[in-house]
């Protein structure tokens, strides 16, 4: 969940016009509960407990060994239409956990160019 605070609170991110949220198989109750002790205020923290919104976007093709989605983020645009999608926890990106809000912010300038 660092991943999420540490976009919340960069303002050149917040400003790029780009709606974050979070999507995750946990519960509701973990959701909540994972906000409060992260301190997530601006952020939408969805579940997705069915996997139907993973499946719809195909992000569990990168599924960790627990069948959980990996480090995935998706740009969607006005459309609804996917315009960019990386997952960093797969080997062939990296295989990391955590994404410099620098490459994040790159990157997705990059795709709404």
């Amino acid at each position: 969940m660092q991943q999420i605070v540490d976009l919340q609170n960069d303002p050149e991110f917040q400003g790029m016009d780009v709606q974050l949220l979070s999507i995750a198989f946990d519960s509701p109750e973990e959701q909540v509960a994972g906000a409060e002790e992260y301190g997530i205020t601006n952020i939408p923290l969805l579940s997705d407990t069915d996997k139907s919104v993973s499946e719809a976007y195909d992000v569990l093709q990168w599924a960790v060994a627990s069948g959980e989605p990996g480090h995935t983020f998706v740009l969607v645009d006005e459309d609804g239409k996917i315009a960019w999608i990386r997952d960093y926890g797969a080997p062939e990106n990296g295989g990391v956990m955590y994404v410099p809000v620098e490459d994040l912010r790159s990157q997705i300038s990059e795709s709404l160019n």
